[in-house]
């Protein structure tokens, strides 16, 4: 029966789900009507929501690129592909390559969703070459699936955001340290439940190996090929230089150690940022063979540089026109003390579909929710991982996120949106009844 579902699930996601870029113009018309029906906005309204919105969030926009960026600069360094490709040779059978993607993939996202994404995806890479008989797309959506723990992780927006001197919430629940969110007993629970339950999910949507969509080693192996350097220019010396790239890397690996052990700096996504690109830096050595790095990793990014916009411009007409208000109230008005947390956990889940930011959206619901569950008892750190965990959710069937684990996988949405609605199926349950029932 599972198999049979995964197979409707595969059948249905491929013939049915749009590129990307064409959702999010969907997704545009969806929430330009819904507010002039739901709300009363008048259509001059709803387009002047739009249009003020569009460019709201360009430096958020600018972090998320660089964190992509970054992150696949430094996972594609010779340091790293050479664990990558110690840690494939593991794998011996397709179900033990699907289990360990998942697992690499889990813990990459937990530590920074930006390197779980690019980590991920070169892993699966690396596996396909070690164990040619795996399903390609089964593999690349289980390398995705990771995701799904960003926010109840080290990087989480929500609980980071929470956690920080003055943040917009402040007045009404102060600041809530990372003890209470991140590392607290009910999140760490779903946490490793989660670790548990995706692997053994990915296992069993492997199907037959006659129906298997293989890719051919040699190709991926040869994509991964590094260019001879040139030295025929006296400038060739200067790029190509190790003394230059090391002496650069070191200083920004003085700042970042300067920033936490002087300053006792908190993580942020620039501070994220900062690192990865200063290591990458080191790792690389040659100027030359960063920048040759830096090149093939922009080319993920272009689907966030394009479609970000649209997605501030729908969180713009959401939040302006009160659509994101009245959804929310809608799920508060038929929550207790108990259910709260789940349904908080929903409607997160349905927002994040229209603002695929974990911080955007947390702007957009934090007031209703926070104010709703003061009024029922719940305490706000639960509150506050219920729209984060909410947000990371349906990231497995929103495809946004997927842009650079495709983009490096060499493949499109439809492939593995089908898996990870079955992933999404299971551990909506999990992290439902966690966030509930959980001490």
């Amino acid at each position: 029966m599972f198999k049979r579902m995964t197979r409707g699930s595969v059948f249905m996601v491929e013939r049915y789900l749009p590129d990307p870029y064409v959702l999010v113009l969907l997704l545009t018309l969806v929430v330009f009507v819904a507010g002039m029906l739901v709300q009363g906005a008048t259509p001059v309204a709803m387009v002047e929501h739009w249009g003020n919105g569009f460019w709201n969030l360009l430096t958020f926009s600018m972090q998320m690129v660089l964190i992509l960026v970054t992150g696949f600069v430094l996972a594609s360094t010779p340091f790293f592909k050479r664990i990558l490709r110690a840690l494939a040779g593991t794998a011996k059978t397709p179900g033990q390559a699907i289990v360990l993607v998942t697992l690499v993939s889990l813990a990459a996202a937990w530590i920074n969703w930006g390197f779980g994404l690019v980590i991920g995806a070169l892993f699966a890479r690396q596996l396909a070459q070690a164990v040619p008989d795996v399903d390609y797309k089964l593999l690349i959506a289980s390398a995705y699936s990771g995701f799904l723990v960003w926010h109840g992780g080290l990087a989480g927006s929500v609980p980071l955001v929470i956690a920080t001197e003055g943040h917009f919430t402040a007045e009404r629940i102060g600041v809530i340290p990372t003890s209470e969110t991140i590392f607290a007993t009910f999140n760490l629970v779903i946490v490793l439940a989660l670790f548990v339950l995706v692997p053994l999910i990915n296992r069993a949507m492997l199907g037959r190996p006659e129906d298997a969509v293989k890719v051919d080693p040699a190709r991926l192996a040869a994509a991964e090929e590094e260019s001879e350097l040139r030295w025929e220019r006296p400038a060739d010396r200067v790029e190509n230089s190790l003394t230059l790239g090391l002496a650069i890397g070191v200083m920004g690996l003085v700042f970042v150690a300067y920033y936490f052990l002087v300053n006792n700096g908190g993580l942020n996504l620039n501070i994220v940022n900062f690192l990865f690109l200063f290591l990458g830096i080191c790792l690389h050595g040659r100027p030359s063979r960063f920048l040759a790095s830096v090149r093939e990793a922009v080319g993920g990014a272009a689907g966030i540089i394009i479609q970000f916009p649209f997605y501030a411009g729908i969180m713009g007409m959401m939040t302006d026109s009160g659509l994101a208000a009245t959804l929310s109230e809608g799920f508060v008005a038929i929550s207790n003390e108990v259910t709260f947390p789940l349904f908080t956990f929903l409607s997160a889940g349905i927002v994040n579909i229209f603002v695929p930011s974990g911080g955007g959206q947390w702007a957009v619901q934090a007031e209703i929710m926070l104010g709703a569950g003061e009024a029922l008892g719940v305490d706000a750190a639960r509150t506050a991982m219920a729209v984060a965990w909410g947000d990371a959710w349906t990231n497995m069937i929103q495809p946004f996120w997927a842009l650079p684990a495709l983009a490096i996988a060499g493949l499109s949405a439809k492939d593995i949106m089908g898996y990870c609605l079955m992933v999404l199926l299971f551990s909506g349950v999990v992290i439902g009844l966690g966030l509930m029932f959980l001490p």
